[in-house]
C-alpha cells in the first residue's frame, strides 16, 4: 500500500510540471511547447523500443493507426490546448477544470457502458448527482474569485483560455477510455510496449506538426506574432524544459503510475489523480508567489470531495449490479 501510494504521489508531482511549464515559458506558444515535449518523448521511445521489440513487431497496421490517433489527440492536441489555456487564463482555473477528469471520464464511460447494456463499470445516475454538484461548486468558487478583479482588455483572452481548457478536458476524456478499450481487447502483457508504441507514433506526428508550424510562422505570421522557430527566444531553457517533460512527465510519470496501478485497486488509483491537480496548483501558487485565497481553498476542497465521491460511487457500482 505504501509503495503504491508513493508511486502515485510521485507520478502526480511529475505530471504537475506540465502545468508549470507554460508559466515558465510564457513567451512560447502552447503549440510549440507541445511539439517540443513530444519530440523529446518520441526520441526517448526510440531507445526504449529495443526492450519491447518483439511485442512491437506483433502490432499490425490497425494497431499503429490507433497509436497515431491516441498520440495526436491524447498527447499533442491535449497539451497544446492545455498550455494555451494556462497562458491565456492563468493556471488555477484550467488546472481545476482538468482536475475533474476522474469524474468526467467516469460519467462518459458510464454512458458508453449503459448503451452497451450495462456492466461492472456502470452506476446509477442518481448517485452521481452529489459528486457533480460538489465539483461544479468548486469550479464556480475558483472561477468567481479569479474573475472578480478588473480584467481591462483581457476578458476575451480569459474566455478563450477557458475554451482551450475544455478542449483539453475533452481530449483526455476520450484518450483513456479509447486506450483502455484497446488494451482490454488485446489482453494482458502489452502495457509497456503499447506506451512505447504511442511514443513512437508521437514522434512523426510531432515532426509534421512542428514543420507545419515553422512554415506558417515563416510565411504568414505577422511581425507581432513571429516566433523564432524552432528554439525561440530562450533556446537553452526551452530545450531543457522539453527534455524534462519528455523524461519526467511523459516517461517516468507514466512508469510510476503504472506501478501504482499494479499495486493498488483500480478504484483507489482513480482517486489518486487528485495528486496531479494538487501538485499543479502548488506549483502555480509558488510561481505566482502567493497563498490561495479562501475561495480557492474552498473550491479545491469541494473539487477533491467531488472527485473522491464520484470514484466511490463507481467502486460500489463495481461490487453490485447497477440499478
Amino acid at each position: 500500500m505504501l509503495a503504491g501510494l508513493s508511486a502515485a504521489l510521485g507520478a502526480g508531482l511529475l505530471w504537475g510540471l506540465v502545468f508549470l511549464t507554460p508559466l515558465v515559458l510564457h513567451d512560447y506558444p502552447g503549440f510549440t511547447l507541445a511539439v517540443g515535449r513530444y519530440l523529446a518523448f518520441g526520441v526517448l521511445a526510440l531507445g526504449l523500443a529495443w526492450f519491447d521489440r518483439r511485442a512491437l513487431a506483433s502490432l499490425d497496421r490497425t494497431d499503429w493507426i490507433e497509436a497515431a490517433k491516441l498520440a495526436l489527440i491524447g498527447n499533442l492536441l491535449y497539451y497544446a490546448t492545455l498550455a494555451s489555456a494556462i497562458q491565456l487564463a492563468g493556471a488555477p482555473v484550467p488546472t481545476l477544470i482538468i482536475g475533474t477528469l476522474p469524474v468526467v471520464i467516469a460519467v462518459s464511460a458510464n454512458l458508453l457502458d449503459r448503451r452497451r447494456g450495462g456492466g461492472e463499470d456502470s452506476a446509477p445516475w442518481a448517485k452521481l448527482v452529489l459528486p457533480l454538484v460538489l465539483i461544479l461548486g468548486g469550479l464556480f468558487a475558483v472561477h468567481a474569485d479569479n474573475a472578480a478583479p478588473a480584467r481591462t482588455g483581457a476578458d476575451t483572452d480569459y474566455l478563450v483560455g477557458l475554451g482551450f481548457a475544455l478542449c483539453a478536458l475533452a481530449c483526455w476524456t476520450w484518450y483513456p477510455i479509447r486506450n483502455s478499450r484497446w488494451l482490454r481487447a488485446r489482453g494482458p502483457g502489452l502495457s509497456r510496449a503499447w506506451a512505447t508504441a504511442q511514443g513512437l507514433a508521437t514522434l512523426p506526428v510531432a515532426v509534421v506538426a512542428g514543420l507545419a508550424y515553422w512554415g506558417w510562422d515563416s510565411q504568414f505570421a505577422g511581425a507581432d506574432q513571429h516566433f523564432g522557430w524552432p528554439l525561440g527566444p530562450r533556446p537553452l531553457l526551452f530545450v531543457a524544459m522539453c527534455l524534462l517533460l519528455g523524461l519526467a512527465a511523459s516517461w517516468l510519470g507514466t512508469l510510476l503510475w503504472n506501478k501504482a496501478s499494479q499495486l493498488l485497486p483500480a478504484a483507489l488509483v482513480g482517486q489518486l489523480i487528485v495528486f496531479e491537480t494538487l501538485a499543479a496548483l502548488l506549483y502555480a501558487f509558488i510561481w505566482y508567489g502567493r497563498w490561495p485565497t479562501l475561495a480557492e481553498v474552498a473550491g479545491i476542497a469541494l473539487l477533491i470531495l467531488g472527485v473522491i465521491g464520484g470514484v466511490r460511487v463507481f467502486r460500489r457500482a463495481g461490487a453490485t449490479p447497477a440499478g
